[in-house]
């Protein structure tokens, strides 16, 4: 990949905002607290496991996706960037009309999502059987797919997505908690934006949020002393409540780091009524307070 490319796309506007980011990596977040209790595949899932996962609000599986199925969503990925896959929406970092080669467009493009209905490769990834077995064990009842995306965070500058709840999403606010499955399709490692996690923190219930680098919990709230790093090898996965506290740093590195996050709930689960959400999640001194 072009590196001249990556600087022109990538870097920051001025050394202020890069340094502001190098900030809140090396002080929101912590990376000598990696998360060691996996299991190596939904295979292994049993009992116990489920009944860990609603304690501690999240469950690491080394092999989710074997290294063909991998391959098979990076390429339906790349298609759906480069135009030869349609109907998948594509969110960029930068107008659509000023991307002119595939690497300006990769560099560019910050998330996939909707794409069950277009992309048969990653509809096979989200409706994966052994992903649908575990989350009806998860679930004590059959799962149904909430939200496919796939998320891409670009070498040399792939933004943080701040500490959140997932629930605190409105499209993902249901009566029951829905449950995430970030799958790596690359190396996700501590230099390129792996996952991070507060264990536990799905316990608190929801958060208000703020509007402030994203949608996201206050910075002085995160428990930055029990974040735990998440690395994961291509085709291993978190599954996660979705009111657990998670987020991803910057990268800062010359790595890609592509990956899957498909939500799913139980087939009972139910929207929440706006004004429901609202009291959950907002505060009306939202943005005066944070």
């Amino acid at each position: 990949m072009d590196k001249a490319a990556k600087r022109t796309l990538h870097s920051y506007d001025n050394p202020e905002e890069e340094q502001l980011a190098r900030t809140i990596a090396d002080t929101l977040y912590r990376y000598d607290s990696i998360a060691s209790d996996r299991i190596p595949t939904l295979q292994q899932l049993t009992e116990e496991h489920v009944k860990q996962f609603w304690e501690r609000g999240y469950l690491v599986v080394d092999q989710v996706l074997n290294p063909q199925e991998v391959q098979a969503s990076l390429e339906a990925i790349m298609d759906v960037l480069y135009g030869r896959s349609v109907g998948t929406k594509i969110q960029f970092v930068k107008p659509r009309a000023e991307l002119h080669t595939e690497q300006e467009i990769e560099l560019a493009a910050r998330k996939l999502h909707d794409y069950i209905d277009h992309e048969p490769r990653l509809r096979d990834a989200a409706y994966h059987p052994d992903i649908m077995k575990a989350m009806e064990a998860l679930f004590g009842e059959a799962p149904k797919v909430a939200q496919d995306q796939a998320i891409l965070k670009p070498p040399s500058g792939g933004a943080e997505k701040p500490w959140h709840q997932d629930m605190a999403y409105g499209n993902l606010a249901y009566d029951k908690s829905v449950i995430g499955v970030w799958v790596a399709l690359d190396p996700a490692e501590l230099d390129n934006g792996c996952m991070h996690v507060i264990p536990y923190s799905h316990r608190e219930g929801a958060v208000p949020h703020y509007a402030v680098r994203d949608w996201q919990l206050c910075d002085v709230s995160v428990q930055v002393e029990h974040d735990v790093a998440v690395p994961l090898k291509p085709g291993g996965a978190l599954f996660f409540s979705g009111l657990l506290h998670h987020g991803t740093p910057p990268n800062f590195s010359e790595k890609r780091r592509r990956s899957l996050q498909i939500h799913y709930a139980p087939e009972s689960a139910v929207k929440l009524k706006p004004h429901e959400y609202k009291r959950m999640f907002t505060n009306e001194m939202t943005g005066a307070e944070c």
